[in-house]
């Protein structure tokens, strides 16, 4: 398979299980907000958290499965700091602006959060955390 094309259907594994993430990050910051009542601000970095390591179990076992080339613990470390960091930043950023400032409903908010912080993600995850070895690219 070509470089481009092995490329690719990782990008497609990364979206389905970002497909999954999205429907456990919306129930848990529904749950959260709606159900026990807790602020969108509060509420969001909790449903991202979550998220973040349901995905990384995920990439683990799918979407990067061919490349553990360091440890589990520092992948969970490097995924965290990373793809994490610009998780919680970028939807707690998005959430103030689109719910706080424009009155967007907090769902619809935090699917155009979660899109905004995709592709950064991606990169991310498979030039960094899962960083190929030579002969991978």
């Amino acid at each position: 398979m070509t470089a481009p094309r092995r490329r690719f259907m990782r990008w497609l594994k990364f979206n389905a299980v970002g497909a999954i993430g999205i429907c456990l990050q919306l129930s848990v910051l529904a749950l959260l907000r709606s159900g026990f009542g807790w602020n969108y601000l509060f509420s969001t970095p909790v449903a991202v958290e979550i998220t973040v390591v349901h995905n990384f179990l995920w990439h683990e076992r799918f979407t990067w499965a061919d490349r553990m080339t360091s440890t589990p613990s520092r992948r969970f470390v490097a995924f965290n700091l990373s793809s994490g960091a610009i998780s919680l930043l970028g939807n707690i950023g998005l959430m103030k602006l689109l719910v706080g400032v424009f009155g967007v409903n907090y769902l619809v908010a935090n699917v155009f959060s979660i899109a905004a912080c995709s592709l950064l993600n991606f990169a991310v995850g498979d030039q960094f955390v899962f960083a190929p070895q030579c002969t991978d690219r």
